[in-house]
């Protein structure tokens, strides 16, 4: 199977990340939606929860980047893990190395997120994969509800699930279709407010015409003219810090609850020209789904 650019990846074991780097980074940035703000001062930063983030962080290369107020040099998932740790300062961020194609270990206590900045690209045309270990183990956490799984949407302007202009498709997130604690993550240019809207960005994938795909969809602003970060790759992140974070308040909440949570309180009104075939559910909104003193 032919992997795409972010997926050409490296090498090692399942590591905790460097959580101290992240800890001493506990203030709101400029990339991040403000109402992050909100829910750390109620005392909600991912406390108890786990991120796991599958991604490369022993490979050749890497990119330019500022999240922490000055310029780095850091592989993919050295950046996808950061900023999931950045949304959800006192979550425990493990790094499972892309050369690592064995299973997935979820952690014993506490909710599980999955962070996948990546795709699995093929022709059109398969009817099934053959998994490994690692996708495998993935799907069937999604399928089960075993653990949030959080994939990033893709940087080919179509639909999920579609054939991109060169005729390959996503087949995991052909595979992450419908299951019950996945959700997809799109990019807008920017954070949405209710008078000053945000628009799709110009490369992100979309929800398309399938309800099923509409229903797992959200969007987040990815300001790349910040951070010089761009893609949907650093829009699932933001979203797997949500999850952690509201884990940390709903702690009796299964994957599932917290999944459809994020998914039935994001926002239509600070999209511009909300289309639910573009934006999915909408902007995913921490402060509401944080709101009610119980979820179902």
């Amino acid at each position: 199977m032919k992997r795409t650019k972010t997926a050409m990846l490296a090498i090692a074991a399942v590591t905790m990340f460097a959580s101290a780097t992240i800890a001493a980074a506990q203030e709101v940035r400029s990339w991040m939606n403000s109402e992050i703000g909100a829910a750390w001062s109620q005392g909600f930063r991912g406390q108890g929860t786990s991120i796991t983030v599958i991604d490369d962080f022993t490979g050749r290369f890497g990119s330019y980047g500022d999240l922490r107020g000055q310029t780095e040099l850091r592989r993919h998932g050295e950046w996808t893990a950061l900023q999931a740790g950045m949304i959800a300062p006192s979550a425990r961020v493990y790094a499972h190395d892309w050369s690592n194609s064995r299973a997935v270990r979820l952690q014993r206590r506490g909710l599980n997120t999955l962070n996948l900045s990546y795709g699995m690209m093929a022709a059109d045309g398969f009817a099934s994969v053959r998994w490994g270990q690692r996708e495998a183990s993935i799907i069937g956490y999604a399928r089960d509800g075993r653990a949030v799984v959080v994939k990033a949407a893709g940087n080919d302007g179509v639909a999920v699930g579609s054939a991109n202009s060169a005729g390959q498709v996503d087949y995991l997130n052909r595979d992450l279709i419908g299951r019950q604690s996945a959700i997809f993550v799109g990019a807008l240019n920017s954070h949405g407010t209710a008078t000053e809207k945000a628009s799709m960005a110009w490369y992100s994938n979309t929800a398309g015409s399938n309800p099923l795909v509409q229903n797992q969809f959200l969007v987040v602003g990815v300001t790349g003219d910040i951070t010089g970060l761009y893609g949907t790759s650093f829009a699932a992140p933001v979203v797997s810090g949500y999850a952690a974070v509201l884990g940390s308040k709903f702690t009796r909440a299964t994957p599932t609850q917290i999944t459809n949570q994020l998914l039935n309180t994001a926002r239509q009104d600070t999209v511009a020209g909300y289309s639910a075939a573009i934006h999915g559910r909408g902007e995913a909104s921490i402060a509401r789904a944080l709101a009610p003193t119980a979820i179902r």
